[in-house]
């Protein structure tokens, strides 16, 4: 069985795999603290890990404590496409694997990859398995964050509350230009993209991929697994 780590900005994924089959998964914390657990109750005979937070000192020696081959991947990793990024060096892994997944498990569409976390990704891969790359924009929490921080009056607000058509009050107003202003940046892409690739498949995976009302029609609600199974497929690739 395989182990894959995805160790986020704000959170860590973990999953065991038989084959292309997770046979469990867990989030945990960046110390990785519930991995001894998880290594006992599913042995594996190997691993990959994929960080954008890096790995701290705990989380390193817990990994080194499994005494199983590890693949600390990067943008420069080999893969099972062809990539066209031209920074390889700087690409985050999370990206990359999360195409890799996408592109296993529907490798006859063109898809757009839309990651909706700490930062909202946008990453093409056609059906011949060429990432062509993608763009980055600010994350939801990042942009509440950054009304507040960098304005004089406008308050912190959280992202769970109304967002109507129209704020009614200054919460209600930056609740709804930050969600509903995503909605549409979103839907913008999936419009500008449908244009060159009129068959395009859209996944929409990531920690604030629910908090959108977008239809079945727009976009496939990827589970946050996209990127582990990508590991998964690279680890496969690289024995």
């Amino acid at each position: 069985m395989n182990l894959t780590a995805d160790i986020g900005n704000t959170r860590a994924k973990l999953a065991v795999f038989d084959g292309d089959t997770i046979v469990a998964e867990i989030n945990t914390d960046h110390e990785l603290t519930d991995l001894p657990t998880l290594a006992k109750a599913h042995p594996c005979r190997q691993g990959i890990v994929s960080t954008t937070a890096g790995l701290t000192e705990t989380a390193r020696e817990r990994l080194q404590a499994l005494g199983i081959p590890l693949l600390f991947m990067t943008g420069e990793t080999a893969v099972p496409v062809q990539v066209h990024y031209r920074t390889r060096r700087t690409l985050g892994s999370d990206r990359l694997a999360a195409v890799v997944g996408a592109h296993h498990l529907h490798p006859e569409n063109d898809m757009l990859v839309i990651d909706a976390g700490t930062c909202v990704t946008y990453d093409l891969i056609d059906h011949d398995g060429n990432y062509w790359g993608g763009n980055i924009s600010p994350g939801m929490e990042m942009r509440l964050r950054a009304l507040h921080q960098q304005t004089a009056r406008l308050p912190q607000v959280g992202s769970e509350g109304d967002t109507p058509d129209v704020g009614y009050d200054t919460e209600t107003a930056i609740r709804s230009g930050v969600v509903r202003g995503m909605e549409m940046e979103i839907e913008g892409y999936i419009r500008h993209f449908r244009k060159k690739y009129p068959a395009l498949s859209v996944f929409l995976t990531g920690g604030d991929a629910q908090k959108f009302d977008m239809s079945a029609e727009s976009c496939i609600f990827a589970p946050d697994s996209i990127v582990l199974r990508g590991l998964n497929q690279i680890l496969a690739y690289n024995e």
